[in-house]
């Protein structure tokens, strides 16, 4: 297990944990959902992704075997040894500093929920100083009331997530607690989520100099921002 751990934030259950509380054995069990899909028609053919907070390649793998080329990010190296066929980078995302920028920034798994808002402007500036003047930034956001009526659970991969409870921890801040039970196996995950209303997640984007462009799904989840001429 990491010793790292980000304050909120913990795991539970065999192999390694990440800081945030991801057992990096699950996310190998995990299958990739329709993120591929949405990505691939929401950019330019061949682009170049940065990928932040890419865990074991669920996405990465579909995205490079349709033909982009990737550099995935993320802060966990157990997860990174899990990727191929990527370029791959190991730093926190909001640390992060490369010298280039990409045709696209792809900042999924709800990320910029981070319990402190200090953590969500630096993910969304790093977005915002990666990406190419004439490039976009995919953002995956949570749904209107995700974290409500709960318990609840849905199957996934030959067990099933249990999302137990969400309890207010701060003003504005969720504690989420989840486990993934499998027949041989159970995980649990405990992290926080900064629910953000449509208004504020457009502001919080365009206080890291960036603009909604297209919401890209019915439930308004994805989004494609562009770069704020003028502004880093």
């Amino acid at each position: 297990m990491s010793r790292r751990t980000r304050e909120g934030y913990q795991g539970t259950g065999p192999g390694a944990i990440t800081p945030d509380g991801c057992a990096v054995e699950l996310y190998e069990r995990l299958p990739v959902g329709d993120e591929p899909d949405i990505i691939g028609r929401a950019v330019p053919a061949e682009a170049r992704i940065l990928e932040l907070g890419s865990g074991v390649g669920r996405v990465t793998h579909p995205l490079v075997e349709r033909g982009f080329t990737v550099t995935a990010v993320d802060e966990s190296p157990q997860m990174l040894e899990r990727v191929h066929g990527a370029r791959t980078v190991c730093s926190p995302i909001e640390e992060l500093e490369l010298d280039e920028r990409f045709d696209v920034v792809l900042l999924g798994s709800f990320l910029v929920h981070a319990g402190d808002p200090r953590v969500r402007r630096g993910l969304l500036r790093t977005c915002r100083r990666h990406v190419a003047d004439e490039g976009c930034v995919l953002i995956q956001r949570e749904g209107e009331g995700r974290h409500e009526n709960l318990p609840h659970e849905r199957k996934i991969a030959g067990g099933l997530v249990r999302v137990l409870s969400s309890d207010p921890v701060s003003p504005g801040v969720r504690s989420v607690h989840v486990e993934y039970v499998f027949p041989d196996v159970r995980w649990t995950q405990t992290f926080l989520s900064r629910p953000l209303t449509t208004e504020a997640f457009e502001l919080a984007l365009n206080e890291a100099g960036l603009a909604v462009d297209a919401y890209l799904t019915g439930d308004r989840t994805w989004v494609r921002a562009l770069p704020v001429t003028g502004r880093p």
